[in-house]
């Protein structure tokens, strides 16, 4: 039964890695950027929200350059990554930290905008049309203790144009056991993973799957994002800026816990992103040739 669901798309961190959102890269025909292509294949996956998590002083400027070219196709809504979801008793030390907190932080800053069950993305990466069928199917059926990730073939996901970093699953009946978040790359037709922190890298299978973040969760996650938001600042507080309050960390507590399974869903599709400058004409090809062959039109978002 279809469900009413929201995609939370993380774009607070777009204004600085692109120095602002005007200086966004276009890849589709009319200037799209790859978040377009995001919400596009959510609609039509039957998505029916969608939250932006933004910094407040990009609001205007993310509003003006993409929220008001969506809004008319999906219901639109906005969350500020700020420090209103910090307990009172740290948010002094918070407040000297110089980098975001991370992407578990990102995903609680969404609580009072989401009641049903919703998937998450980054802003600049572009998941493909397959994934978003697969995630929207299964959370309109997800199961009480469960959250899911949409996982790719790591073949699917790498660049050429150097190393990646890529969240290694290890799986058991499409049940995530663990993920080790790696540095992967090609390297004499092989494909080579090295744990963060460790030299010792060493060659996986081109379908490894690995996590992109494309996370599938009901609203209870926000409770144990809470949770366990506490404990890390309790944990880390004096040495805060050598720690980020990362997604994979909190899923993995999960497991430890025993609190979710976390279902693995297979995705054929292939993950573009632009790590690298030289990246830019992979993603541009891909996306012509997807306009070409009639998954896209030739502009998104011109009104029927």
């Amino acid at each position: 039964m279809k469900k009413d669901k929201t995609l939370l798309i993380m774009a607070a961190g777009m204004g600085s890695r692109f120095g602002g959102l005007k200086q966004i890269e276009p890849v589709g025909p009319n200037g799209e950027f790859i978040i377009d292509y995001s919400i596009y294949d959510a609609i039509e996956a039957g998505f029916t929200k969608v939250v932006f998590v933004v910094k407040e002083n990009f609001y205007e400027k993310f509003k003006e350059t993409i929220g008001n070219r969506v809004e008319s196709h999906i219901k639109v809504e906005y969350a500020f990554q700020n420090n209103d979801y910090i307990p009172d008793r740290f948010k002094l030390l918070v407040k000297k930290r110089t980098k975001p907190l991370g992407t578990a932080y990102a995903i609680l800053c969404a609580k009072d905008k989401i009641n049903e069950p919703f998937a998450v993305i980054n802003a600049d990466d572009f998941y493909g049309r397959d994934a978003f069928f697969k995630a929207s199917e299964y959370l309109d059926d997800i199961i009480y203790n469960h959250y899911g990730i949409v996982g790719y073939k790591v073949k699917n996901t790498l660049t050429p144009n150097g190393t990646a970093k890529r969240g290694i699953m290890e799986i058991e009946d499409n049940k995530l056991l663990k993920i080790t978040e790696s540095n992967v790359v090609y390297k004499r037709n092989k494909i080579i993973a090295s744990p963060l922190y460790s030299s010792n890298g060493k060659e996986i299978d081109e379908d490894t799957l690995v996590c992109m973040n494309l996370l599938l969760f009901s609203p209870d996650v926000f409770d144990i994002l809470n949770d366990e938001l506490y404990l890390f600042l309790s944990l880390h507080g004096k040495n805060l800026d050598n720690f980020e309050f990362q997604i994979p960390d909190v899923l993995d507590t999960c497991l430890k816990k025993n609190i979710k399974t976390i279902d693995i869903i297979n995705t054929t599709a292939t993950w573009y992103g632009m790590t690298y400058l030289e990246d830019k004409g992979i993603v541009v090809k891909a996306i012509r040739e997807l306009t070409n062959n009639g998954v896209y039109p030739q502009n998104l978002w011109i009104n029927d």
